[in-house]
């Protein structure tokens, strides 16, 4: 048996990742390796991450998430020194290009916050908001740590679903859809992208949850109003750093964000490890 065939038989087949399980420490890092969730080299390169690390800073509207006070609150050294923490690398300014690393030590220890703090939102009964602005990469991530929560007593909302509102003379209108209990923006058509917080910000004139657990501008506009939040973020969206930085929010899950969806179980996992 070859090394590849030794790993593959030691990882477990695709059905068994998405059920809470014991897994080996080892053996979530190995996965987060393989997926290039974490590793010597995610997909965006040191010049992506500085290019938006200035963008921020310069106050472009598409890199704040919704959140004010994150551009110009620090210089793109110091952002840079906020995203090299949070991944697990040494910052170089005179570095410009080249590949970015994310420790899988650091995404694990992420995930168990992710995870203990859910906990707790189960043991309380918490109405939660569960949302994505990468709905290809992230979201099956979302419904699977949210099936999990509405076994255990949490209440997963559904704010302003289906509610359709027209931007910029766009020549179609934007929605918030549902899948599974996980919201995402879509045009009518298809699920979308997003950094914008108004999204967030149509929910939460409908209700304000516990607690929110999301990405991009979902997670930026729900700390900008104020509600407790848990967030992912990709190395090239300091945004979210900046605002933990502030003392805005706490847990933010740095990683790379748009995977294969199905290599997201090490997370799932690790979230759920936690979980009572």
């Amino acid at each position: 048996m070859d090394v590849i065939e030794s790993h593959a038989a030691r990882l477990p087949r695709i059905d068994d990742r998405w059920e809470p399980r014991a897994f080996g420490h080892g053996e979530l890092v190995e996965g987060l390796l393989r997926g290039r969730i974490a590793g010597p080299a995610v997909s965006h390169p040191m010049d992506n991450v500085l290019r938006n690390i200035q963008l921020l800073c310069d106050g472009d509207p598409d890199k704040q998430f919704g959140l004010t006070g994150v551009s110009g609150a620090m210089s793109p050294v110091e952002v840079l020194e906020l995203v090299a923490r949070a991944s697990g690398f040494a910052p170089d300014p005179r570095v410009s290009s080249g590949p970015v690393p994310v420790d899988p030590e650091l995404v694990l220890r992420a995930c168990e916050e992710v995870g203990d703090r859910l906990a707790l939102a189960c043991r309380r009964g918490e109405r939660v908001v569960l949302a994505t602005g990468h709905p290809v990469g992230l979201a099956h991530l979302y419904i699977e740590v949210g099936r999990q929560l509405a076994r255990r007593g949490v209440e997963l909302l559904r704010p302003h679903e289906g509610v359709p509102w027209s931007e910029g003379g766009r020549p179609h209108s934007w929605e918030i859809r549902y899948l599974e209990g996980v919201a995402m923006l879509t045009d009518g058509a298809s699920m979308r992208h997003t950094h914008s917080g108004e999204p967030m910000l149509r929910m939460l004139e409908e209700t304000v949850p516990d607690l929110v657990f999301a990405d991009h501008g979902f997670a930026g506009a729900a700390i900008q109003a104020g509600v407790e939040t848990l967030s992912i973020a990709d190395v090239n969206d300091p945004a979210l750093l900046v605002a933990r930085a502030q003392g805005r929010t706490e847990t933010v899950i740095v990683m790379d964000d748009n995977v294969q969806p199905e290599d997201y179980w090490p997370c799932f996992q690790a979230i759920c490890a936690r979980l009572p």
